[in-house]
């Protein structure tokens, strides 16, 4: 599609919509384009219903996912890795499938719908029977990291646990690959079919096998390691690269790391999630990095050179004579850089200035102040180079 839709225009919801009726409306959606609908349109149907099909599971990708929800009410489309929406690589698999997948294995024919005779599990209008493909679950884990790391990328080791594939079996559910025979009661394509008569005519709705489960094959003699699923539990370590700048709440996605699917299919991913770890004393917004830095009343009037922490470093930053309380020094390119390249380039840091007031005087420290009192130096006066400090103020109120 040329231009990008909004995703609540996509689904047709309201932006105060709650995760139920997002997920039904994409429900609604999916019925409407998926292409197993569509297998005997014409080509410009065909393609402008796998477009609106995309469209639809890429908007309730992000809609769906509350932290990636957050980011795109906050930021649009840049605030979310469309790049790395539904993958259809494989194909758009089976419809009934995909809603099960979505919304839970409750979610059984179409006899609700009005009953969509020719499509649905494995069978298309033609009678083919498609090959399933399983798909792993995803797992989410959080990764902690420090301002210093943040600045640099880092790789770090998640040790996770996850379903892999039974050894014993090389994931089949048997050793013996004669032990799989095809399901009598759906004959493989892990449904069967209902005909119901009634005032609209003749309608033809499918329902998941109840003998095998929806997978079309029965096992006769499961594996003893993994009882038949093919797949056994492990805890595993997975290096994780970590882009530089990245931010707290941000999710990264390591596709193929997550849960093994059944019957050797496709890898879930895994959804890092970064936490930052607060600095004692750097402040982030965005890529710049905040400090303060607490100096005399002396080298507040006389300037002075001060050092200040930043990440890469300590760095010296002149004061100049005569600075306020409150000044800021700015450091070019000291800050955070922005992901992946992405943004506007390494931030700055900000260094301000507190002036500290001593509370007690010694009587020859006390004496040494009268004395300048009365100094015209020593005397606020807006007429002179200081006149922009009194403007500042009188605008705060």
């Amino acid at each position: 599609m040329a231009e990008k839709r909004d995703y609540y225009e996509v689904l047709e919801v309201a932006r105060t919509a709650t995760a139920d009726e997002i997920k039904l409306a994409y429900r609604k959606a999916a019925m409407k384009w998926h292409p197993d609908r569509w297998v005997d349109g014409t080509d410009a149907e065909k393609k402008t219903a796998e477009e609106k099909f995309k469209e639809a599971s890429e908007a309730y990708s992000v809609l769906s996912d509350p932290d990636k929800k957050a980011r795109y009410d906050q930021y649009g489309f840049q605030g979310v890795d469309t790049g790395a929406g539904p993958d259809f690589s494989g194909g758009f698999g089976n419809l009934e499938d995909l809603l099960r997948d979505l919304f839970g294995g409750s979610f059984g024919g179409f006899g609700g719908f009005g009953g969509f005779g020719g499509f649905g599990s494995g069978n298309t209008s033609s009678g083919r029977t498609q090959t399933r493909v399983y798909k792993g679950r995803d797992i989410r884990t959080r990764v902690r990291l420090t301002l210093e790391e943040i600045a640099t990328g880092v790789e770090k080791d998640i040790t996770i646990e996850r379903n892999r594939p039974c050894p014993d079996c090389g994931g089949r559910g048997t050793k013996n690959a004669s032990d799989i025979k095809t399901c009598p009661n759906c004959k493989g394509s892990g449904q069967v079919s209902h005909v119901t008569n009634s005032l609209f005519g003749r309608t033809m709705t499918y329902s998941t096998c109840t003998q095998c489960g929806g997978e079309g094959r029965i096992v006769t003699n499961p594996c003893r390691s993994c009882g038949g699923t093919g797949l056994v539990r492990r805890r595993e370590t997975v290096k994780v690269k970590i882009p530089a700048g990245v931010e707290d709440g941000m999710q990264l996605t390591i596709r193929g790391e997550g849960h093994a699917a059944p019957h050797n299919g496709t890898n879930g991913d895994l959804l890092v999630i970064i936490e930052e770890i607060s600095h004692p004393n750097l402040k982030r917004s965005g890529n710049n990095l905040f400090y303060n830095a607490m100096i005399s009343v002396t080298d507040a009037i006389l300037g002075t050179e001060i050092a200040v922490p930043c990440l890469d470093g300590t760095y010296k930053a002149k004061v100049e004579p005569g600075t306020q309380s409150g000044a800021v020094i700015k450091l070019r390119n000291k800050g955070l850089p922005s992901v992946s390249g992405y943004g506007s380039g390494t931030g700055d840091m900000y260094v301000k200035i507190i002036v500290w007031i001593p509370k007690k005087l010694s009587r020859e420290e006390k004496d040494a102040l009268e004395k300048m009192r009365t100094s015209r130096s020593f005397t606020p006066d807006p007429s002179r180079d200081d006149k922009a400090v009194f403007d500042k103020f009188k605008d705060i109120y």
